[in-house]
């Protein structure tokens, strides 16, 4: 059974559970499956908002694939959403990604 697979199972049990959420979302990012990343980090977010983490790899998922405009707006989002959390050590990285980027 792949790891997708795995987490799949995981989820239909805990249809709830942001970690598993985020875990999928890196796996399909890494596979190369930047729609199904974007789509599993954003029900992440919509799970859990103050998954600041969400956001920066969701932007990393679309700068690899050359959508950099979209990685910025990502980035912004979890630049807020770190601030609005108190997530100071997030709030750095974001800020040090989208100066990279940005």
């Amino acid at each position: 059974m792949s790891r997708v697979e795995q987490l799949r199972r995981l989820h239909a049990a805990d249809p709830s559970d942001a970690d598993v959420m985020y875990m999928l979302a890196q796996e399909f990012a890494k596979a190369g499956d930047v729609g199904e990343a974007v789509a599993w980090f954003d029900r992440c977010l919509a799970a859990r908002p103050d998954y600041c983490y969400a956001h920066y790899h969701k932007a990393r998922a679309l700068e690899g694939a050359g959508r950099v405009g979209e990685a910025v707006a990502a980035l912004r989002e979890g630049a807020a959403a770190a601030q609005r959390f108190g997530d100071a050590k997030a709030a750095g990285e974001i800020a040090a990604y989208l100066d990279q980027i940005g």
